[in-house]
């Protein structure tokens, strides 16, 4: 987390002082709400639905979007283990794409893992670095498939002037301790798509056809679960919503900073980003493998550490997405090789939020001097 304090404590103790924990029965209009109504505007995206994590947003958006057993999601090699859990959490099998030197998937490889049974693809922006938005969203018109975006890593960071999550038919955000705003766990539905929205509000919660909203409702109801928050996180993400624009400029400063001192260093290059004008995030490639590379550093989130994944299993054999799959899917360590290759070279620059600018300066001298 970056910035949290006072705001925050005030907002949770305004919810303890009127005794309304919950956003429906009784808390509609409550911190939930105006968070959510705050980052449409913000977002210019039409709906927003609060949730619980990262991963059911991810979950309710591909319910939404009607993704099921028999489908394949194209997810990237490089994310946290989640984008791609999600899919089989819905009953689908994710298909694994190679990323490029931007970090991020490679819109080509996208074109070459779409078959007949392709829905979706979910374009993961890691480490506040933005994919190539422009050429996914061709590709995927070209192919009529579906886009979510995955801005979990990625909140508040723009491409060509439009806020990540906002941009493809369904955008997912999350608010866990690790992210850009936080209320320790949390996430975030976004889309313009109104069917899309009832459909992803039904699913994150069981007694959605008890509420208020459901007079007004298009959608048929049925069975969801439950991945509500409480206005505790609302009012908290209310605060921290209001913090995010300085976050995201310190951020950009400090990155500029970063990125002046390396452009001298000839022992790597710094990574390109799909929109130089956004970026919030440093990466440097080498030439060649390099110690203390994000292959080494990268744990879980690479492909070739997805156990849960890669052995196909289920919790129930009558469950199990593999089944369902309309051709054999076939995971192999080396499937996404160039993935792999290309994370032997790159290191991650971390940018330490709390430092002067003249510190971050010494910082990143002292990175050249290693």
């Amino acid at each position: 987390m970056y910035e949290i304090g006072q705001a925050e404590i005030d907002a949770v103790a305004e919810v303890i002082n009127r005794k309304q924990f919950m956003r429906y029965r009784g808390g509609e209009g409550g911190f939930t709400e105006t968070f959510e109504q705050n980052l449409c505007h913000e977002f210019n995206t039409k709906h927003a639905l609060t949730v619980n994590s990262g991963t059911s947003a991810l979950i309710c958006a591909l319910v939404a979007m009607g993704v099921g057993p028999g489908d394949e999601v194209i997810v990237p090699a490089y994310t946290w283990v989640a984008s791609a859990m999600s899919v089989c959490a819905v009953g689908a099998v994710p298909i694994m794409a190679d990323i490029d030197e931007t970090l991020t998937i490679d819109p080509e490889d996208i074109k070459r893992k779409i078959t007949p049974y392709t829905k979706v693809v979910i374009p993961v922006h890691m480490l506040n670095t933005a994919c190539d938005m422009d050429r996914i969203m061709d590709v995927a018109k070209k192919h009529g498939i579906l886009v979510l975006e995955d801005a979990c890593q990625a909140i508040g960071i723009t491409y060509k002037g439009k806020k990540l999550g906002a941009i493809g038919d369904m955008g997912a955000l999350s608010f866990n301790m690790y992210k850009n705003i936080t209320c320790g766990e949390g996430g975030m539905v976004l889309t313009n798509d109104s069917k899309f929205y009832e459909r992803a509000l039904m699913y994150h919660d069981a007694g959605c056809y008890t509420r208020e909203h459901a007079k007004d409702m298009n959608e048929p109801f049925f069975p969801g679960v439950n991945y509500r928050v409480s206005e505790i996180q609302g009012a908290i993400l209310g605060e921290q919503f209001k913090r995010l624009p300085k976050i995201i400029e310190n951020l950009c400063e400090r990155r500029k900073v970063i990125a002046e001192v390396l452009a001298g260093c000839d022992k790597f290059k710094i990574i390109s980003n799909n929109d130089e004008s956004s970026a919030a995030a440093i990466a440097i490639i080498y030439d060649k493998p390099v110690k203390d590379s994000l292959l080494e550093t990268g744990g879980r989130h690479i492909y070739t550490n997805w156990e849960p994944l890669l052995n196909q299993g289920a919790f129930h054999e009558k469950m199990n997405p593999f089944k369902w799959a309309k051709r054999e899917i076939i995971y192999t360590d080396d499937m996404c090789q160039k993935t792999l290759d290309i994370l032997a070279k790159i290191k991650n620059i971390e940018i330490h939020y709390e430092m002067s600018l003249d510190e971050v300066r010494t910082y990143a001298e002292g990175l050249c001097n290693e």
